[in-house]
């Protein structure tokens, strides 16, 4: 029997972030862990996928060496050492993920945990993965325990390593297909379809809105669609999967589009239809915790309606970002210490780190306009500003939406290169209720792809200098 100020059952972005806050606020804390410290995120997600299409993105890149007044000969890839380059990165991670468990004195267990009633909060059963079980009581336990790919078994799409992939599967194959079909284009889905079409395999994206990235502003939507089919993926929009039949060959997916039956024929398919929390097998039933479509109920300090018992991240409901789980957990670590907290609803940019890249936070323009909303909004684009010229990096634009009576700035939506590293300044500026007024009296730096921010923003007001 262990006594501990807090447990914390997931050791992903979440999880450990918030081990790590709760102890730096001086309380006893455990970690339970039932495969790799880092999670999902790390070892198998995030970090990974980011080191595999770079890996893709400086392949691609050695295509357009005469536009830089370069050139180069025979080059060529080494398939399997991209993919070791990317569990070595994942695995570095990992051990420094350990490192500051030690570091702040957070006692990892390595196990399957399971929860029961106890006093203050649920008592944790932990089965040893070296064997047996320990017992855990705590003051409070954070369930941090993530999802996974969703499958669609009645139609097929259930992954097995070999002819369907999921996320796993996809990053850490033995052999490189030649042919893909990538079901799903949220993220995940587009994110791999960039990697294996940098690579010269043939892709097709399916996906069941009549637009790809859904979640995205219906005009980066658009551009990126033009961006991506302008390198070869081909896309099936509007296209509902009615079938997924493994072959000698591969795969053969049945789709209906517009009423009409098609099939796509590849060696592999890639599942990206979404994800399912891990919230089976834990004992929520038995404590009666409430569940939302399968993800855990919580209120505005992640707190569950079961004493003492907390959940974050992905378990926890959308988005389905290490961001926001690692926010949450440091929020809940807090309240747990006592401390009085941010809002824990603080805006949450998404990104998709393809080429082109897709960075959004806050309301879409659609979104604005079913909402009623009076709105401003301001574009400018990549070819025009001086950086991106310099860099050859033209693609793409910036997109803000301002409230129209309050000057509040409470969208943005960008395209191009790196703006998955852009994105930030707007997040902290609606974070900071900022204004027109406060943006337009931003210095930028010159020269700067940054400018276009600055740039989108007088567009809005009709101040716009170099357009």
């Amino acid at each position: 029997m262990s006594d501990f100020d807090l447990v914390v059952i997931g050791s992903g972005p979440g999880g450990y972030v918030a081990a790590i806050r709760a102890s730096q606020l001086g309380l006893k804390v455990a970690i339970i862990e039932r495969e790799n410290l880092g999670g999902i995120c790390l070892n198998w997600g995030c970090i990974p996928t980011k080191a595999l299409l770079k890996s893709g993105e400086k392949f691609e890149s050695l295509s357009h060496l005469k536009e830089y007044g370069l050139s180069a000969s025979g080059a060529s890839f080494d398939f399997d050492a991209i993919i070791q380059r990317s569990r070595g990165v994942a695995k570095q991670l990992n051990q420094g993920v350990g490192f500051l468990m030690k570091k702040n004195k957070i006692e990892v267990i390595e196990g399957v945990a399971k929860l029961e009633k106890g006093a203050a909060a649920p008592k944790v059963v932990v089965t040893l993965n070296k064997g047996g079980e320990k017992v855990l009581n705590a003051k409070s336990v954070m369930l941090a325990v993530g999802a996974r790919a969703r499958a669609l078994p009645q139609i097929g799409l259930v992954a097995d390593g070999d002819k369907i992939w999921a996320y796993r599967d996809a990053l850490a194959p033995k052999k490189l297909p030649k042919t893909f079909v990538v079901i799903g284009s949220g993220a995940i889905g587009i994110e791999f379809a960039s990697f294996y079409r940098a690579l010269g395999a043939e892709v097709t994206v399916v996906e069941a809105i009549d637009r790809i990235m859904p979640v995205e502003d219906e005009e980066v939507s658009k551009a990126a669609q033009k961006g991506f089919e302008k390198r070869g993926i081909k896309f099936k929009t509007g296209a509902k999967v009615t079938k997924v039949t493994k072959t000698a060959s591969g795969v053969s997916v049945a789709i209906e589009v517009g009423g009409k039956a098609e099939t796509l024929e590849a060696e592999v398919c890639i599942s990206a239809v979404g994800i399912t929390a891990n919230t089976d097998g834990i004992g929520l039933e038995a404590l009666g915790v409430e569940l939302d479509r399968g993800h855990i109920k919580t209120d505005s300090h992640c707190q569950t309606n079961v004493k003492g018992l907390y959940a974050i991240g992905d378990c926890a409901g959308a988005p389905w970002l290490a961001h926001k789980a690692s926010h949450e957990g440091i929020h809940a670590a807090e309240h747990i210490a006592g401390f009085a907290t941010p809002n824990v609803n603080s805006p949450i940019a998404g990104c998709t780190y393809a080429q082109p890249q897709v960075a959004s936070v806050g309301v879409t323009e659609q979104g604005a306009r079913e909402a009623k909303r009076e709105v401003k909004i301001g574009r400018f684009p990549f070819r025009v500003n001086g950086k991106a010229i310099a860099s050859g990096e033209t693609e793409g634009f910036v997109k803000v939406i301002f409230d129209a009576k309050t000057g509040a700035l409470i969208g943005a939506h960008m395209i191009g290169h790196e703006v998955t590293e852009m994105i930030q300044g707007y997040v902290t500026a609606i974070t900071m209720e900022a204004t027109e007024e406060d943006i337009h009296g931003i210095v930028y730096p010159h020269p700067t792809m940054s400018e276009a921010m600055h740039e989108a923003a007088l567009d809005a007001y009709g101040r716009v200098i170099h357009i």
